[in-house]
């Protein structure tokens, strides 16, 4: 049964996983024969991710905008980023072309603190396009620490929750698990 009106899916917390369940998400609805977008706003176009790889075979876009780890690159090279990845996030999202679309780590984005990122990633505008998405797209945000105000707009939130992982015995993050 086709919904009337998508819905507004979040997956936060500060355990592993939300990506991934983003992820997941994605090959179901291309199963289906969903038009996909994927938008990761941290991880940088620079690095290699299996899931891009992989999405690439299947023909789903994903778009890599970010500049890496906030501690990695100067504020400017983080802003910039940000800049261009939320005109493409605006641009693509109102083209009304995708049935779903993944806003992959934008939580993150938007609890960036070190310096200010509301001039180039507006949080107002950030609730203006969910609200004025197309009336039928699906939008999953991911990333740790998400806004009251976007759980408050969302349809369906889940938040992942530690309990133990490798990270603790010093493990850095392992290929086709964390990358």
């Amino acid at each position: 049964m086709d919904h009337v009106r998508g819905f507004v899916i979040v997956y936060t917390g500060n355990g592993k996983g939300k990506t991934t369940a983003a992820l997941g998400l994605a090959l179901r609805a291309a199963g289906h024969g969903k038009k996909v977008l994927i938008i990761q706003f941290i991880k940088s176009p620079n690095r290699i991710y299996g899931e891009k790889v992989m999405f690439q075979q299947l023909g789903i876009e994903m778009h890599q905008t970010g500049a890496g780890f906030t501690w990695t690159k100067t504020p400017e090279e983080h802003r910039e980023a940000l800049k261009k990845a939320w005109a493409l996030t605006k641009e693509k999202v109102m083209s009304g072309d995708y049935d779903v679309v993944i806003l992959d780590e934008l939580n993150n984005a938007l609890a960036i603190e070190r310096f200010p990122i509301d001039d180039v990633l507006p949080f107002n505008e950030v609730l203006e396009l969910i609200q004025k998405r197309p009336k039928k797209m699906h939008l999953v945000i991911t990333g740790r620490a998400a806004k009251q105000e976007i759980i408050d707009c969302a349809d369906l939130v889940t938040e992942m929750k530690p309990i133990k992982h490798y990270y603790e015995q010093g493990i850095d993050a392992v290929e086709g698990l964390e990358f």
